[in-house]
């Protein structure tokens, strides 16, 4: 599930050396954070959220063929 979300994320962004994924278990539960670039945000984001919302989409699909529950977070650039 982190390569998905990697995968998409260095297809998205213009500085793909700034894009980390990690992933914290908690039994059924997987929690993946993505950071990327603050210039980079944007894409990731999508307008009005959809490219981050289809990203979840794609998360939650992939755990529940594994029989976990999966989400993401897209966190603040410092």
């Amino acid at each position: 599930m982190q390569d998905l979300i990697e995968y998409i994320a260095l297809s998205l962004v213009d500085d793909p050396l700034q894009v980390r994924v990690s992933q914290y278990k908690s039994g059924p539960n997987v929690d993946i954070r993505l950071h990327v670039a603050k210039e980079d945000m944007g894409r990731v984001i999508g307008k009005g959220g959809r490219v981050a919302n289809s990203m979840r989409v794609l998360l939650r699909v992939a755990a529940a063929r594994e029989g976990k529950r999966a989400s993401l977070d897209i966190m603040e650039p410092n």
